[in-house]
């Protein structure tokens, strides 16, 4: 089994989970490069944690998709990674 899921594509970015991939809980966004957007950041709300790559509208486009999808990537991930938060 591959040791990444999608768990979703839209616009042409593929959002990733790695298996047994370290806390906080996020989703690596590839395309042109690729960010890692943690889903719960310190306002409560999905930030950027690393980009390598991506321009600032991609990025606006990522954050806005995960914004929308934040509730549903935290279950995946809660599910690739066995219930962990």
């Amino acid at each position: 089994m591959d040791a990444m899921v999608t768990v979703h594509r839209e616009s042409g970015f593929r959002f990733v989970i790695y298996k047994d991939d370290h806390e906080p809980a996020h989703v690596h966004v590839i395309k042109d490069g690729e960010t890692i957007v943690t889903l719960i950041g310190a306002d409560g709300k999905p930030e950027v944690r690393r980009n390598v790559g991506m321009k600032r509208a991609d990025l606006r486009r990522i954050m806005r998709i995960v914004g929308q999808r934040q509730q549903a990537f935290l279950a995946n991930w809660r599910e690739i990674q066995g219930g962990t938060d």
